[in-house]
C-alpha cells in the first residue's frame, strides 16, 4: 500500500468529511458509537492522572454511550466528549482530532475506518516547555522577552 497518498490533504478531507457526517448521522439517529483512537492526538481536559493514564496502550476506544454520548461536540475538524476514567470515575473532557479516529464501530460492526493520520499531536498531557522549546521560533522570544 502507498502510505503517501493517504498523508494527501485532498484525501484527509475526504476522510475527516466522512468520519465527521457518520458521526453527526449517528448522533441525529441517538445511536450508540466506539471511535477507537490514536491515543497520541488525545487531549484531557484536566489531565488524567499519571497512573491512568500510564495504562493506555497506543489505541484507546471510547464507547460513547448514556452521559458520554450526549455530551459529543464536534467543531471544526475535533471530536470532543466528556468521559470517566478509572476506578473513581475520574471526569474529563475528551478533545481529539477527527483523523484521530482510526475505526467507528456501531455494535460489533466497523462502519468508518481511517488509514489516514492528524499532523499534529494534540496530547498536553505534561506540562513540560519542551514542545514550545523544539521550535526555534519560540526560543528566540524567550531571547528577547525582559527580565522582570
Amino acid at each position: 500500500m502507498q502510505k503517501d497518498i493517504f498523508r494527501k490533504p485532498a484525501y484527509q478531507n475526504i476522510v475527516s468529511s466522512c468520519l465527521r457526517e457518520t458521526i453527526e448521522f449517528l448522533l441525529e439517529n441517538n445511536k450508540e458509537f466506539a471511535v477507537a483512537c490514536s491515543t497520541e492526538f488525545i487531549e484531557f481536559d484536566p489531565a488524567l492522572p499519571k497512573d491512568i493514564y500510564d495504562h493506555f496502550g497506543e489505541t484507546l476506544l471510547f464507547v460513547l454511550a448514556g452521559y458520554t454520548l450526549s455530551s459529543v461536540q464536534i467543531e471544526k475538524d475535533e471530536l470532543s466528549f466528556e468521559a470517566g476514567f478509572g476506578d473513581e470515575n475520574f471526569g474529563s473532557l475528551v478533545t481529539l482530532p477527527l483523523l484521530a479516529i482510526k475505526q467507528i464501530f456501531v455494535d460489533d460492526y466497523p462502519v468508518a475506518i481511517n488509514v489516514s493520520r492528524p499532523t499534529k499531536i494534540l496530547n498536553t498531557s505534561s506540562s513540560s516547555p519542551e514542545p514550545f522549546l523544539s521550535n526555534p521560533e519560540n526560543k528566540k522570544l524567550l531571547k528577547k522577552r525582559k527580565p522582570r
